[in-house]
């Protein structure tokens, strides 16, 4: 009895197996055959001068010259032109097919062409699971749709996702760009690309590197996140997070933003940009700040937001709000910065005062609001301040200060002397990066403390007035100073001066707003 009952029980599974397995089916052969000595369980179909070998399983049509057929196995193996059609989507051709119907896997090899209504694939042996609807090859194979060409030493086609998955030596050609990645998944519908290992895009006039990012290959805009950067309009854009468009001529960086100029030797970094390459522009917030290459030292420009405007050659950078700068032995705030690298000069700028301002504000009270720089331990402000670098060495050159051009330096015996020089207009020359002769034209006025060269003790207080003083700087201290024009002043006693008598009107000694180290220009 229970003999019995397995017998009927191996019958109801090997009938419920050869139901869920279906049998490859002989449609047409030009002749049969077999050779058990040669194919033992093979039947050998061949064509004919009309008929090719014509083979069916589930959906699947195989045409060939040739092909072993195992029906016990349910598989064949198909040689000579070989062509498999599944509906009326996908196309196989290869030399030689091998398939098994059990698990529906296709081993194609030589000069296989796989195609579907998106790409067309090329490799030597191509791999096909049918349940999965998975294809993949893992010696080099090359895929074409009506502009691009991929090719790649591996890669897995998901035909579900309509999405092929490339590693190793990746390149998409296209005749707008190239894409060399070492891994990236493409999908067929949209020519998405996204990438996950090290990739360079190169397009007419951009290159992109990135190590984990996505890319419109029809739109041309992307996103890079992962060691990422832009070669664009002779800019380097780098940062954590990048958004580049090339149709709309943008690029977009969040955190850790460097914009370099390879032209200009500026670098700029924030943690917000926005890049217009048909505007020539660049704008810069978050903790912004540039960096200008000066000789062997650096100028750093700290600004609330940075602008960089106009082709390299021609290039302005502009800074609003909360401006500093530092440089070696030099630094200064402002409201508003403007570097023109055509000319070479720089400018600190007040805002605009209304005219309700200039009508009630004290010189001091103007002072206080003025651009301000500090060249070593002299404070020099006004309303205006350009500074001016030689074009060809690129060292420092000139200094200017237009309308109330006040300079003050502590004097170094006393304990609260001031050394006091105000006029109009405010003349300097640099040699050698440090400031060497200084002019003050126009109404000038000057409070300037005395010393004995050998006792070091006070002589007096020199009060004077003319149409013009020249200082000769040396070592950043005033060594020696000339009046022109009618001078008038005398030296005084410091004790027979009042202490009101002792400063300039609009004498504003600002040195707490000295930044004395780079890092520093953050601080408030």
């Amino acid at each position: 009895m229970k003999i019995l009952f397995f017998i009927i029980f191996l019958f109801f599974v090997r009938s419920v197996e050869s139901q869920e397995r279906k049998i490859i089916e002989i449609k047409k052969a030009g002749s049969f055959d077999k050779n058990e000595d040669l194919n033992p369980g093979a039947n050998i179909l061949k064509k004919n001068d009309d008929t090719r070998v014509h083979l069916f399983h589930e959906g699947m049509n195989i045409y060939s010259d040739y092909a072993l057929f195992f029906k016990q196995k349910n598989s064949f193996k198909a040689t000579g032109n070989v062509v498999v059609k599944q509906g009326d989507s996908i196309t196989l051709i290869s030399k030689i097919l091998d398939y098994n119907g059990n698990d529906r896997k296709i081993i194609a090899k030589g000069n296989v062409d796989f195609s579907n209504k998106e790409t067309n694939l090329k490799t030597e042996i191509l791999y096909h699971d049918r349940n999965k609807k998975e294809f993949f090859f893992e010696d080099w194979g090359v895929i074409k749709d009506s502009l691009t060409t991929i090719s790649s030493e591996e890669g897995k086609y998901f035909q579900n996702e309509s999405k092929y998955k490339f590693q190793k030596n990746v390149l998409i050609e296209n005749p707008d760009y190239t894409i060399d990645s070492d891994e990236l998944d493409y999908y067929t519908k949209t020519e998405h690309a996204f990438f996950y290992g090290p990739t360079k895009i190169i397009g007419k006039d951009y290159k992109i590197y990135c190590e984990k990012g996505f890319y419109d290959t029809v739109d041309k805009k992307g996103f890079f996140n992962k060691n990422s950067r832009i070669h664009y309009d002779k800019r380097i854009i780098e940062g954590d997070s990048l958004t580049f468009d090339d149709k709309k001529k943008f690029a977009l960086g969040i955190d850790n933003i460097i914009i370099t100029d390879t032209i200009n030797n500026t670098i700029i970094k924030g943690n917000y940009a926005e890049v217009f390459k048909s505007l020539d522009s660049a704008m810069i917030t978050k903790k912004s700040y540039a960096i200008k290459v000066i000789d062997k030292d650096s100028l750093f420009i700290k600004a609330d937001s940075l602008f960089a405007i106009g082709p390299p050659n021609e290039r302005k950078i502009k800074g609003r709000f909360n401006v500093k700068i530092f440089k070696n032995n030099m630094s200064g705030r402002s409201d508003k910065i403007l570097i023109d690298e055509k000319s070479g000069i720089t400018k600190l700028l007040r805002n605009k005062l209304s005219s309700r301002q200039t009508q009630i504000m004290t010189e001091k009270e103007i002072t206080k609001i003025n651009p301000i720089i500090w060249i070593a331990n002299n404070q020099m402000t006004g309303d205006e301040i350009h500074i001016t670098r030689d074009l060809k060495t690129n060292n420092l050159d000139s200094l200017k200060i237009l309308n109330n051009a006040f300079v003050i330096e502590k004097d170094t015996l006393g304990q609260n002397n001031f050394n006091q020089i105000k006029g109009i207009t405010l003349l300097g020359k640099f040699l050698n990066n440090n400031l060497n002769k200084v002019q003050l034209i126009q109404n000038t006025q000057m409070v300037y403390y005395l010393y004995d060269d050998q006792t070091k003790k006070l002589i007096g207080i020199d009060k004077a007035i003319c149409s013009s003083i020249v200082m000769d700087i040396k070592n950043n201290a005033i060594r020696e100073i000339t009046f022109y024009t009618d001078p008038e002043g005398e030296v005084s006693p410091e004790k027979d001066l009042d202490e009101n008598l002792k400063i300039l009107n609009g004498f504003d000694w600002r040195i707490n707003e000295k930044i004395n180290d780079k890092s520093k220009i953050f601080d408030n």
